[in-house]
């Protein structure tokens, strides 16, 4: 027998018999009708474990991670309300299913089942994986939850106390409403993690509201590596800003009892506190692990026998809620029930189609409410000297300003946040007077925590926010890119589009920086974002273009809940001449507020027929001063400024590039896994024009005089076109 059914077999003898395992006698204000309540939810739990194992087995079944031994969260659940926003360890079915019973209306034995049958019809995931998660229960689904999730749930916590502020137009928790999430003793360990827990303390060291509960479960071992004994208390017990309290998982009375004391803190202080709760695992890890291939037996069987099942059943029968034929009685009626919803579930349709599984990867529009922008009287108070200055042409980093005033002005969910984008005005300058503007409320300070900063972006659109957080420099985003990849982005894939993460990331990035940097404030590698399936990535090349595109942005952010990054090209930002010293080329009047780029709109200078050249960034700087000295050689050139990286406007790309004889792509990202690699093959596939490329070297980014080696030039660009044109030098 596997140790699901030895467990199984177990409990049935020893509750016939009345051999349970001892334990402190029964205390606090858990009523006799909760605890059943609690132990019903357990049982389904360890039912639903059971079948998930046998349906793999079988065939019926995709990927099993078990929650026995775990079903004390249904505890936790009982002592939180349901407007309360959980993220939840993947061994918490036992929470979910007791979160069902405190909302009408839930089938939820039926639900699992078809979650883990991999059915279209499972109605969180619509058969894309295996996910606790209910739209109904206010439980967003997660996949994989080691810690990543932790980051945005201390963001959701921080966005109760702003929307009190600033609520959201589309605002979905309570003002009084706590968060909690869920983890394993090993994912505490996590980087992600620890700086979930150092980013709770610090906002709560500073009095902001932060009402935050992190459930640590601790069962005392992480797939096949144990938890040092004491070492989670020892970590978490006297943490400034974080309140510690201690339960032991396998008693629900006691469980109960240290949850709802836990909860009236957060509540009740809008403080963080950290519930250490014991816990066993049963069984192995997942799917077909078996633990005797890494712990002693007698370790295994030790575990077993303190079943939490069995310990309910000892607590129940001393409060006298239920006897022990009794609590028998219904953990065979649930497995029997089980089995013949099981019957009936693993013959639901599946997802077949390419088609089918991305249909959600794109969320849907919502409704929003008009807004016909800023009045003059609302911008003149705003803006102030700044108003005037508009009619003359200015530097791409003063009108991604402005911009961000008027969308601010026009949308009060808007909130910014990142290092140094309030006091200091960002690195660069961009969000200068923002913070004056509209207050530290809305334009946020955070710690130097690349996670954080995009945890605190997705959390707040869990609460209908529209976060603009900002990561100082593109090579800070390799710190915390699985926050766009493995949560954000997914979210509405997993959801069924139930749950969606609009935000607009603004990354200031690119090379061509000179004196300045290297390779960790100039990287020209965009592949990670352009490989997320379902990301907007756009790029623009002048100040004009910047403040169109980025209206654009909050646009598809706000009324189609997109996942866009708005990455500012660093080079570009102070840009004023183009072709010689004084010629203001690169200079660009703010454009009217009501003006935009649309989403996939390319841009295009010159009409030449002899040459296209493809580009986008400080390539379309680059490559207008080549054209001009092509125009000397005879040769006709059109520069197409692409805009939108991904997905790529291919069509538009296409027309663009229609009735020229030769097209060069310019690309300042790398020769491996840059953008020309993915234009290169989409004028291969269609169109029968010669093309070539000219792209950076697969290198990092020297500082000094070398800031542009690896990079194209117009001295590169004018060799390359002559080339594929057939001029002559």
């Amino acid at each position: 027998m596997d140790r699901s059914s030895i467990v199984h077999e177990n409990f049935l003898r020893r509750v016939a018999a009345g051999d349970l395992p001892p334990g402190r006698a029964p205390e606090g204000p858990l009523s006799q009708a909760q605890a059943v309540s609690i132990y019903r939810s357990a049982c389904l739990c360890r039912a639903l474990d059971r079948k998930s194992r046998a349906m793999q087995a079988a065939g019926q079944g995709y990927y099993t991670i078990g929650s026995s031994g775990h079903e004390g969260m249904a505890a936790v659940a009982a002592a939180l309300r349901p407007t309360d926003m959980a993220f939840l360890h993947y061994r918490d079915a036992a929470f979910q299913i007791q979160r069902a019973e405190q909302v009408p209306g839930q089938s939820i034995t039926w639900d699992m089942l078809l979650s883990f049958a991999c059915s279209s019809e499972d109605p969180i995931s619509g058969g894309r994986h295996k996910v606790l998660g209910s739209k109904a229960l206010n439980i967003p689904p997660q996949t994989s939850t080691i810690a990543s999730h932790l980051p945005k749930a201390v963001g959701a916590a921080y966005s109760l106390g702003l929307a009190r502020r600033h609520p959201p137009e589309h605002k979905a928790l309570p003002d009084d409403a706590i968060i909690m999430c869920s983890f394993g003793d090993a994912s505490a360990n996590h980087s992600t993690a620890q700086g979930a827990f150092n980013t709770a303390q610090w906002t709560s060291y500073q009095s902001v509201p932060m009402p935050l509960l992190f459930v640590c479960e601790d069962n005392g071992i992480g797939i096949s590596t144990k938890t040092p004994q004491g070492w989670i208390s020892a970590n978490f017990a006297h943490r400034p800003g974080l309140k510690y309290f201690s339960s032991d998982g396998l008693d629900i009375y006691d469980t109960y009892k240290v949850a709802s004391e836990a909860a009236a803190y957060v509540r009740t202080r809008r403080k963080p506190a950290f519930l250490h709760m014991r816990t066993v695992r049963l069984y192995g890890h997942a799917g077909a692990d078996v633990p005797t291939t890494y712990m002693r037996r007698e370790e295994v069987e030790a575990e077993e026998a303190n079943d939490p099942l069995l310990h309910s059943v000892r607590l129940l029968s001393e409060t006298g809620a239920l006897e022990p034929t009794a609590a028998l009685a219904i953990y065979e009626e649930t497995n029997s029930r089980v089995e013949r919803v099981a019957e009936e579930a693993v013959t639901r349709p599946r997802l077949k189609t390419a088609s089918e599984v991305m249909a959600s990867l794109i969320p849907p529009a919502r409704a929003c409410r008009p807004t016909n922008g800023p009045t003059a009287e609302a911008r003149a108070e705003t803006f102030g000297g700044d108003l005037k200055a508009m009619g003359e042409p200015q530097i791409m980093s003063r009108l991604i300003n402005w911009a961000l005033t008027d969308v601010m002005l026009a949308h009060g969910e808007i909130a910014l946040m990142g290092e140094d984008v309030g006091r200091k005005g960002g690195v660069y300058g961009v969000t200068q007077k923002l913070i004056a503007r509209f207050g530290s409320a809305r334009v946020i300070d955070t710690l130097l925590d690349e996670q954080s900063i995009l945890g605190l972006g997705i959390g707040l659109a869990h609460n209908g926010f529209l976060p603009i957080p900002e990561i100082q420099f593109l090579a800070y985003l390799h710190n915390a890119e699985d926050q766009l990849r493995g949560e954000a982005a997914t979210l509405p894939f997993f959801s069924n589009g139930q749950y969606t993460n609009p935000m607009v990331v603004r990354i200031a990035g690119l090379g061509y920086q000179k004196g300045f940097g290297g390779h960790f404030h100039n990287d020209n590698s965009v592949a990670v974002l352009r490989d997320i399936p379902g990301l907007i990535l756009a790029c623009p090349s002048n100040g004009a273009d910047a403040a169109m595109m980025l209206r654009e942005c909050v646009r598809l952010t706000r009324e189609e809940q997109r996942l866009v990054v708005f990455l500012e090209p660093i080079a570009l930002y102070p840009m004023r001449d183009l072709h010689e010293a004084g010629d203001g080329g690169w200079l660009t009047r703010y454009p009217d507020p009501s003006e935009r780029i649309g989403f996939g709109e390319v841009g295009q200078h010159g009409n030449g027929e002899d040459l296209a050249i493809l580009t986008f960034g400080n390539g379309a700087y680059l490559s207008r001063q080549a054209q001009k000295r092509l125009e000397a050689d005879g040769i006709a050139a059109r520069v197409i400024d692409i805009r939108w990286l991904s997905p790529l406007p291919e069509d538009a790309i296409l027309e663009a590039v229609s009735g020229c004889r030769h097209v060069l792509v310019v690309d300042e990202t790398r020769r491996t896994g840059g953008l020309a690699e993915a234009l290169m093959t989409l004028l291969t596939e269609r169109t029968d024009v010669p093309h070539a490329r000219l792209s950076a070297e697969d290198s990092f980014i020297a500082t000094g005089p070398a800031y542009a080696a690896t990079m194209p030039s117009a001295d590169g660009i004018v060799a390359a076109a002559r080339a594929l044109a057939g001029a002559q030098a």
